[in-house]
């Protein structure tokens, strides 16, 4: 039975009636992956930094990939065994590409925050933006931050914050939900120092500084 018939049968307890196919792919970033149907026929491509990975955590993958292509909601074992994958991946993840700046940035708010303990991740200048000032990607663990934000030290700090929180809470799953924001990542992101005025003073940067 292949990987993606094993987990439609573990999913819906029934044979998957499709034409079914798993490729691995280097068009992805890491340890990306997709699924598609057309007609009678699946495909799940994964990443290649998926090739070496275990089948089980695989399956629990694939499982993700099937829930939404199929729009169903479950839990199996195999995903718990995935997302728990996904939280570890930055333990093995080089720290390569570290901006200076940024650095300085991480390193104020780690210290005054999280009392160092925060292990330092890859931090990259991104684009000049303003619908998404910052980013954090748990495959890559990688801490993004709009180049806007370059001058104004408190606002990059305030942004890193809130990033640093999503690299240190990582995320919750219920179901075939996940989620980022919880009620207690919102109570953590209120500890920031004057928190209320410097969240006015970005809204304010945003809407007339650019």
């Amino acid at each position: 039975m292949s990987l993606i018939s094993e987990a439609f049968k573990g999913l819906y307890g029934r044979e998957l009636e499709l034409e079914s196919k798993l490729r691995y792919s280097g068009r992805f970033k890491p340890y990306g992956a997709n699924a598609f149907r057309s007609g009678s026929y699946v495909e799940i491509r994964l990443g290649r930094e998926w090739k070496p990975v275990s089948d089980d955590i695989k399956m629990g993958l694939v499982q993700e990939l099937l829930l939404k292509l199929f729009k169903g909601k479950a839990n199996t074992d195999n995903i718990d065994m995935y997302n728990s994958f996904i939280k570890k991946l930055h333990i093995a993840i080089p720290k390569d590409n570290v901006d200076p700046l940024l650095r300085e940035s991480f390193d104020r708010v780690n210290d005054k925050y999280f009392f160092g303990l925060v292990e330092m991740p890859n931090l990259m200048i991104g684009p000049r933006s303003r619908s998404t000032l910052g980013n954090y990607n748990f495959k890559t663990d990688t801490i993004k931050i709009s180049s806007i934000l370059k001058k104004n030290q408190e606002l990059m700090d305030y942004v890193m914050y809130h990033e640093v929180l999503h690299k240190k809470n990582k995320f919750n799953k219920s179901g075939s939900k996940t989620y980022y924001h919880t009620s207690k990542f919102r109570n953590e992101e209120r500890q920031f120092e004057n928190q209320e005025e410097v969240e006015n003073k970005l809204k304010w940067f945003l809407r007339f500084k650019f």
